[in-house]
């Protein structure tokens, strides 16, 4: 990418398109567009064309989403579903209308089975039953994956999905119910240190294992991806599968290709809060997959890899979220 090119971040306040921005900022581009949610609205498809005519973006970051925890997912199933697949329409189909170069569609782990092999690689996709807790999330992002396939056998665009695993960091959502497992610790081991609380419980029993990658990181590696040059961009945008019947998806994981269990979390983000009190679980809340690591070889042969521990990572979200607070 020319770093006077046009690049629209779809998404540029949330937790991945801010990082997004950033970076790019960061690395010297100029010509970054942004919209908030209520300057455009991509649900509607008439208003998302109309802006992609306007702006003509040359490349495209679609971070843009309903995102949401255990209870989100299972509380407003119908808008995780709507939504997503409204958002990813819109925005998709405008990109190929007017000529937008790459597009990276960002999704997410929970695309793969609930039972897949371990770790998760991108050939396991559509291979068995989902998680049931978020499966109108995870197909729409699904319909995300094989617009952006559908675009580049008929089209021959250059639309990539990039599927991260668990993120967190700086602009994440810290809501007490909406928020995704690390914010929701984060947040519970605080206030029990202001309150005094003898206690905190954790949801489940705390053996499921997960892996977390920091916002930066994700940021890092979309522009890497988005900044290939030709032979290897091309190299990962799906099979034409007419004729040669190869499922060979326009996908990437974006990981750190280790993982930690959910108490291992707790007593993490209980030491990096300074929280002097007991860990309890509840196990008659729902755990969820047991595991969701990911195989992120295909990305480590391209040459990247992730360059924040968690332990780092859980101090810088924690300050930020201390700054939030104040």
């Amino acid at each position: 990418m020319d770093k006077t090119a046009r690049i629209y971040v779809a998404g540029h306040r949330g937790l991945v398109g801010s990082a997004i921005v950033k970076n790019l900022e960061n690395a010297g581009y100029t010509h970054l567009i942004k919209r908030t949610h209520a300057e455009l609205d991509l649900t509607d498809l008439q208003a998302t064309d109309a802006f992609f005519a306007e702006h003509k973006p040359e490349y495209v970051f679609l971070a843009a989403a309903k995102v949401g925890g255990i209870v989100a997912n299972n509380t407003y199933p119908a808008e995780f579903i709507r939504d997503n697949l409204a958002i990813q329409n819109s925005v998709i189909h405008s990109a190929w209308k007017h000529g937008v170069t790459r597009l990276l569609f960002l999704g997410s782990s929970c695309i793969y089975p609930k039972l897949a092999p371990q770790p998760m690689k991108e050939e396991h996709l559509l291979t068995g039953p989902l998680e049931p807790t978020n499966r109108p999330y995870a197909l729409a992002k699904i319909a995300g994956i094989e617009m952006c396939w559908s675009y580049n056998r008929q089209y021959d665009t250059q639309y990539l999905a990039a599927m991260p695993t668990n993120l967190y960091g700086p602009g994440d959502n810290y809501h007490p119910e909406n928020s995704h497992v690390i914010p929701a610790l984060l947040r519970k081991f605080h206030e029990a240190k202001q309150n005094n609380q003898p206690t905190v419980t954790v949801w489940g029993t705390g053996t499921p294992k997960r892996e977390f990658l920091y916002s930066d990181d994700m940021a890092d590696a979309c522009v890497f991806l988005l900044n290939l040059p030709e032979e290897k961009f091309n190299s990962l945008l799906g099979s034409k599968e007419n004729g040669t019947d190869v499922f060979d998806p326009p996908l990437v994981n974006i990981g750190v290709g280790a993982d930690i269990s959910i108490q291992e979390l707790a007593s993490l983000v209980k030491q990096v809060v300074g929280y002097q009190g007991k860990i309890e679980f509840d196990s008659s809340k729902p755990d969820g997959s047991m595991r969701k690591l990911m195989d992120v070889s295909k990305l480590n042969s391209l040459g990247w890899t992730y360059s924040v521990v968690l332990e780092d990572g859980l101090k810088k979200a924690y300050l930020e979220f201390i700054k939030e607070e104040i």
